[in-house]
């Protein structure tokens, strides 16, 4: 991977990463927002101590460990990425709770037109607030988004950051796994 200096990571401040979508996915993961090392590689869940690519694999999403400048192939697997908040910064902390609630309303206006058949936001704080629901847990939820193409469950998982030291890469991947069998996405670690 690339090395950046502060200034280069500095200088991705703010910027765009498009989404890795298409209409009709199993899973639409979502981060909270580009975190710097994201934003200056244009490629999600970057930056090495994100735990996002081993867990898809330990949790049976994808039948080998990708690396982020692989994550289109992704969309051969049914799944796919965006973001809550679409602004890259160096800490989700500096998000405000309005840029959350527009995200928020962006992403259901996303969803809606995709009609993926799960929306799995990685941050349960960030569903929170954005979607105004304090009481969330990690686990499945009760609210839905529907479309012209059909109805999209939503699971909130715990984030991938390494900043999120509550969980470990084994427990976060039972998470995910729960999500895979619900989704009816096949264990592809066997494939």
């Amino acid at each position: 991977m690339t090395r950046f200096t502060p200034q280069q990571l500095e200088a991705a401040r703010d910027r765009l990463v498009p989404d890795v979508t298409a209409g009709g996915l199993s899973v639409l993961f979502c981060g909270i927002n580009p975190g710097l090392m994201t934003a200056a590689t244009g490629l999600h869940f970057a930056r090495p101590g994100n735990r996002f690519w081993p867990v898809l694999h330990l949790s049976g999403f994808t039948p080998r460990r990708f690396a982020p400048a692989e994550q289109e192939e992704l969309l051969a697997y049914g799944l796919g990425i965006t973001n809550v908040v679409a602004r890259a910064s160096a800490r989700a902390d500096e998000l405000t709770a309005e840029e959350y609630r527009e995200g928020g309303r962006i992403l259901t206006e996303k969803v809606a037109r995709l009609a993926p058949r799960w929306l799995a936001i990685a941050g349960v704080t960030a569903y929170r607030t954005a979607f105004g629901e304090p009481g969330a847990a990690i686990g499945p939820q009760e609210r839905t988004i529907t479309g012209p193409h059909g109805t999209t469950r939503i699971w909130a998982l715990p984030s991938p950051s390494g900043l999120n030291a509550r969980w470990t890469a084994q427990s976060m991947a039972e998470e995910f796994a729960r999500l895979r069998e619900a989704a009816g996405v096949p264990d592809r670690r066997a494939a």
